[in-house]
């Protein structure tokens, strides 16, 4: 386990990819939400893409912090 500035930073990059991905899994919801209500099949199919990659990056950071450490109790 790191110590001092760099494991901050570390932790810190895994919390904004953290973030970053929440707000892609948002996006694609709207994406596909939007992509319903106008009956664009492409929207909608992209916004799903969207959702599944970024669940796929949120299982990957969670099992890197659980890898190293970073994880948070209660999550």
């Amino acid at each position: 386990m790191l110590t001092g500035p760099k494991a901050e930073r570390e932790v810190g990059m895994s919390e904004r990819d953290q973030a970053r991905n929440k707000a892609d899994e948002f996006s694609g919801k709207a994406k596909e939400g939007f992509g319903k209500v106008t009956d664009n099949e492409q929207w909608q199919a992209e916004g799903k893409a969207q959702k599944k990659t970024s669940k796929l990056k949120q299982a990957g950071e969670k099992i890197k912090d659980t890898l190293t450490g970073n994880g948070k109790p209660g999550r």
